[in-house]
């Protein structure tokens, strides 16, 4: 679901002072100096790729965009909002399952489908699973998924998060992890020539897919609930934006990795501050 909708918690040093909201690396390729870039399994990352900073203020405001508090330099926003002026914007996009108000425009043979013909439904969000299951199938979503990507370029985002990578798992054995990091290696591919960075939404389980993939950071939800954010910080060298949504996995998550990766407390909702359920903390 997004907010465009909300999604799950599943168990989801820059070295110049010059570049201290964000960093800028710069990626120097042994050969093929010419094109710019560089191929990792595949997925072609462009010399100039701008990474969110490690240990960072970061607000998630995929249910809706308000104006982030101070202290914040990452902000995460559904694709239908905009990015925040000055600061680092990752750009929500649900990219392995459809929105339920978007299930008529997929192509019927696109969508996931049984033994017996019946679609396979994420039953916590009523999102269809997408058919990922041969490489034409996967370049045809793909395709559709892009557009969003370029819309997330040309409102000026630094990244997107594609969610839902962990589909497979709810998939009923349909679909399998080497699907899922097939489809994410085009996705990456297709960020990276938009100079977007991209990252691992949730999935511990893949994080040592990372080069695979063509991923760059991660999002994650509860790493500190559920133990994981050890993994992902070591797939990621930092480079982690994690989301708890309870004060206990907030201070878990904090004991440990408070001086290392950049951590919120957020309500399950992602509300805005006008709404009664609204949560945001950082310790």
């Amino acid at each position: 679901m997004s907010p465009s909708g909300v999604h799950r918690a599943t168990g989801p040093r820059a070295a110049l002072g010059a570049l201290a909201a964000t960093l800028l690396v710069t990626v120097t390729a042994l050969a093929g100096c010419a094109s710019g870039t560089r191929e990792e399994n595949g997925a072609a990352r462009p010399a100039t790729v701008r990474l969110p900073p490690r240990h960072a203020g970061f607000d998630y405001q995929i249910g809706g965009a308000y104006p982030p508090p101070a202290g914040v330099r990452i902000v995460s926003r559904d694709r239908s909002d905009s990015p925040a002026p000055g600061l680092y914007n990752i750009c929500y996009v649900n990219a392995f399952q459809a929105q339920p108000a978007e299930r008529s425009s997929w192509p019927a043979d696109l969508l996931l489908r049984d033994a017996r013909g019946g679609v396979v439904i994420d039953r916590d969000w009523n999102e269809p699973l997408l058919d990922l299951r041969t490489p034409a199938k996967r370049e045809r979503v793909a395709r559709r998924v892009e557009q969003w990507i370029d819309g997330c370029a040309d409102r000026g985002y630094d990244a997107v998060e594609p969610d839902n990578y962990d589909s497979y798992t709810r998939s009923h054995g349909l679909l399998t992890a080497a699907d899922a990091t097939a489809f994410m290696a085009l996705l990456s591919r297709h960020a990276h020539a938009r100079h977007l960075a991209i990252g691992q939404k949730n999935t511990a389980e893949l994080a040592g897919r990372r080069a695979r993939a063509g991923l760059d950071f991660a999002v994650t939800e509860e790493c500190g609930q559920y133990d994981e954010c050890e993994v992902y910080a070591k797939a990621f060298d930092d480079r982690v934006v994690d989301i708890e949504y309870t004060d206990g996995g907030l201070c878990a998550a904090r004991a440990r990795w408070g001086d290392r990766l950049s951590i919120v407390r957020r309500d399950r909702d992602v509300s805005t501050p006008d709404a009664a359920g609204y949560v945001r903390k950082v310790r």
